[in-house]
């Protein structure tokens, strides 16, 4: 069993994490689960606030220095920084649901708060890291930005060829959900323990 697989899997009994927390040779062995968790958790803080904050400074840059200015070529005609303001969700879709889309937003937070009370997984911890950094970056522009009233225009600025552009937060939001994807195909649960047939 690999390193990583000794942290992720715990055994099947009424105390996720305890079994992964004592395993020979883990580091913090002589912590609880209590502890075990919080660890998680501050993992999941981490990657939201990471993610957040690298989103938050772009858009700042987009706003003050591409914004009203000629998009700037990174790649040929295959990568552009574009700045637009978007009403719509992720990669422009659903324009004119921009309420709709804040208030899922918020759930998404909610949600991800809840689940955290029993996060044993340092995968999933990144992955719902990843989602609510970026669930808080789309929802900032929504409050804060304009026309206001839960209503205002996310800052997108990443435009790639023959799609649609988006940002930061919408490349956080989009690589946690495939990792969780991925986790759920592996049948790994967000308390570390794995389903089995």
């Amino acid at each position: 069993m690999t390193e990583a697989e000794r942290i992720i899997i715990t055994p099947d009994d009424d105390t996720p994490g305890e079994a992964e927390e004592s395993a020979p040779g883990a580091a913090g062995a002589t912590e609880g689960p209590a502890a075990g968790r919080r660890r998680r958790v501050t993992v999941l803080i981490g990657v939201a606030a990471f993610a957040y904050l690298l989103d938050l400074l772009s858009k700042i840059w987009v706003v003050t220095s591409l914004e009203n200015h000629a998009p700037i070529s990174v790649f040929g005609h295959y990568l552009r920084f574009d700045a637009i303001r978007n009403a719509g969700a992720a990669f422009g879709l659903g324009q004119g649901m921009t309420i709709v889309f804040t208030v899922i937003a918020a759930g998404v937070i909610v949600v991800i708060a809840r689940l955290s009370r029993r996060l044993y997984s340092v995968p999933w911890a990144i992955a719902l890291g990843l989602l609510l950094g970026g669930a808080f970056g789309n929802l900032t522009d929504r409050v804060f930005r304009a026309p206001g009233g839960f209503q205002g225009r996310v800052v997108d600025f990443i435009a790639p060829a023959h799609f649609a552009v988006f940002n930061l937060a919408d490349s956080a939001i989009t690589c946690g959900g495939v990792l969780i994807v991925l986790l759920s195909f592996r049948g790994i649960d967000p308390d570390g323990t794995r389903d089995r047939d």
